[in-house]
């Protein structure tokens, strides 16, 4: 099941590793920096029901954003 309620202990120490982490890269390397860490991810989740359900949340985010 996936958890859509506040979960991260420390989102804004998270937030901030994540910026840190992207700090002096290219676009395409921040792009690949996302990749690899939904992979990364992913596989330390594992379950591919948990997974489509957090894609099909991602994705409805997106396009109602930009809609």
């Amino acid at each position: 099941m996936l958890i859509t309620t506040p979960n991260i202990t420390k989102p804004d120490d998270f937030y901030n590793a994540l910026l840190t982490a992207h700090e002096g890269l290219s676009e395409e390397q921040s792009h690949q920096l996302n990749a690899a860490l939904s992979i990364t991810l992913a596989n330390h989740i594992g379950e591919m029901s948990v997974l489509q359900a957090a894609l099909n949340i991602a994705r409805a985010s997106v396009v109602q954003q930009n809609s």
